[in-house]
């Protein structure tokens, strides 16, 4: 299994989810992860549009050099150290 498959697993595992008045009276947010959050209306829909948000944001935070927090161990931070070349 990859890294971010590994991370997006371990992050919905952390998913809280509450029922809210609202006409998708789903909605579910990942502690920890700023912006990561979705509402349905079903638990199963809102699980599933958290899980698109959750991939979007991640593969935006590594093309723009967002520091991702670390879960579980997983990194998927990528080192800004320059390449010494010899």
């Amino acid at each position: 299994m990859g890294a971010i498959t590994s991370y997006i697993k371990e992050a919905m595992r952390l998913a809280e989810y509450e029922i809210i008045e609202d006409e998708e009276p789903y909605y579910g947010h990942i502690p920890g992860l700023e912006g990561v959050w979705a509402a349905g209306k079903t638990l199963e829909a809102c699980r599933d549009e958290l899980e698109s948000v959750l991939e979007d944001w991640i593969l935006l935070g590594l093309r723009f050099g967002d520091q991702i927090p670390v879960l579980a161990g997983i990194d998927l931070n990528v080192s800004r150290k320059p390449l010494e070349v010899y």
